[in-house]
């Protein structure tokens, strides 16, 4: 290339009468060599620096810092009764702050377990009743209890015939007895009527004589008294023959509907009585049914008894550590607290609120160094991301710095501690930490 800038020189040079076009031809061709020096200058000092750079590049580890705090794995349980036993109270506490429990042990005990025991009690003896009554069905009836029911259908037998019979004599005399009234009342009418025909005639007679002046005006009113008194013993005699007559008619319609009462009630008592016998004597499946259904209702029962004894037992559902109690006995249980919080402090774990803005760097597996906030525990604590939140909020755990924007938008992110680092703050729940997440990050 230089080569050729002397050649152009000498080409303009030649050219004589043009001073200017000799000097802008010497300037260009000062420039053209500049311009080619640099340009060898910087293709050597390239190659070198582009090693340099390759190992620059090369990944660098960073740590992302977060406040957490320590918590057992999966978290505190605030162990309270169901919500059926609202507004219950503690009778016992059967375990102390930092005692370790087992699955299903019972932890405490509710103030009304005297009555659920009262109740599971009743209905044990409920299915003891049933399933007897079920046998009771199953052997079929009692010869004693058929030869009792067929005595009372004779009975009642032997008392409706009775009842006939009474009832046919009862009607007989009555009859009789009206039978009697009438002939003896007619006897009595026919006598009273022959002596009123008798002093009708004599009266007439004395009629007659008083016209002729024989007798007295006073003779002839004494046989119109006897005439009168005549007329009236036969017309009471008749009267009183109706009044006989109805009244026994009456009695003989009495007898005869109360007659007939007490046989119909015979009646319906013996087709009753031997619908009874029928039943006794029968076994039927439906019976056998209902007393199975019976049975069956008892033992569900029982089984709800059972239930509800159970219920006040508060039992662990989990193997941990009792980290503190909140109710004890003679005291309600409070909603919101319970009764005691449990955790499984075998293996502990950091709760860390990293940024939203760094999320992005953390990953599952990345180690992670844990200090103490405020010198709970000594030296660090080693432990391994284990799970990342999905959801962002604001900070749960605050700074000490009174400058912190304290609502700042986190993730929640998990650190599994080592089985070294969980013994050491096992009994350190919710101590306050700072946590550095160890993150591979690119220049």
């Amino acid at each position: 290339m230089i080569e050729q800038a002397l050649e152009f020189k000498k080409t303009l040079l030649s050219k004589k009468g043009k001073p200017w076009v000799m000097a802008v031809s010497i300037l260009g061709v000062t420039l053209m060599g500049v311009t080619t020096f640099y340009t060898l200058n910087l293709s050597r000092s390239r190659s070198p620096k582009s090693t340099v750079n390759t190992a620059v590049n090369s990944p660098q580890v960073e740590a992302i810092s977060a406040l957490g705090r320590i918590e057992p794995l999966g978290e505190v349980i605030n162990l309270a009764p169901p919500p059926t036993q609202g507004g219950a109270k503690i009778q016992q506490l059967l375990v102390q702050q930092g005692q370790r429990v087992k699955t299903g042990q019972n932890l405490a005990i509710l103030d009304d377990i005297n009555r659920k025991q009262a109740a599971f009690k009743a209905a044990q003896e409920t299915v003891k009743v049933a399933q007897a009554n079920l046998e009771i069905v199953k052997a079929g009836p009692k010869q004693g209890e058929i030869e009792a029911q067929e005595a009372i259908i004779k009975q009642l037998e032997a008392e409706l015939e009775g009842e006939m019979l009474t009832n046919h004599a009862t009607i007989a005399r009555l009859q009789m007895e009206l039978d009697g009234e009438k002939r003896q009342q007619a006897a009595t009418i026919e006598r009273l009527n022959a002596e009123l025909q008798d002093a009708q005639r004599e009266y007439q007679r004395y009629e007659n004589l008083a016209v002729d002046g024989v007798i007295s005006q006073s003779e002839l009113e004494q046989r119109q008294l006897e005439l009168d008194q005549a007329r009236k013993s036969l017309l009471e005699a008749q009267e009183r023959l109706n009044k006989t007559i109805n009244t026994l008619l009456e009695e003989i319609a009495a007898e005869q509907s109360q007659s007939r009462k007490e046989i119909n009630s015979l009646g319906q008592q013996i087709i009753a009585a031997k619908a009874n016998l029928n039943r006794i004597a029968e076994i039927r499946p439906v019976d056998v049914y209902k007393a199975q259904a019976e049975l069956d209702r008892a033992m569900a029962q029982l089984v709800e008894a059972k239930t509800d004894l159970d219920l006040t037992y508060i039992k662990s559902p989990m193997d941990g550590q009792v980290l503190q109690i909140h109710t004890y006995p003679g005291e309600k249980v409070d909603d919101k607290k319970g009764i005691l919080e449990l955790g499984q402090t075998d293996q502990m774990m950091v709760v860390a609120e990293v940024y939203e803005s760094q999320i992005n760097e953390v990953r599952i597996g990345q180690k992670a160094i844990i200090k103490s906030d405020n010198n709970s525990f000594i030296g660090t604590l080693e432990g391994t991301v284990h799970q990342i939140g999905l959801q962002i909020g604001k900070k749960d755990v605050l700074d000490s710095d009174p400058a912190a924007d304290v609502d700042v938008r986190v993730v929640e992110v998990e650190i599994l501690l080592t089985p070294e680092s969980s013994a050491k703050v096992s009994g350190l729940t919710y101590a306050k930490v700072i946590t550095e997440i160890q993150s591979f990050k690119n220049n």
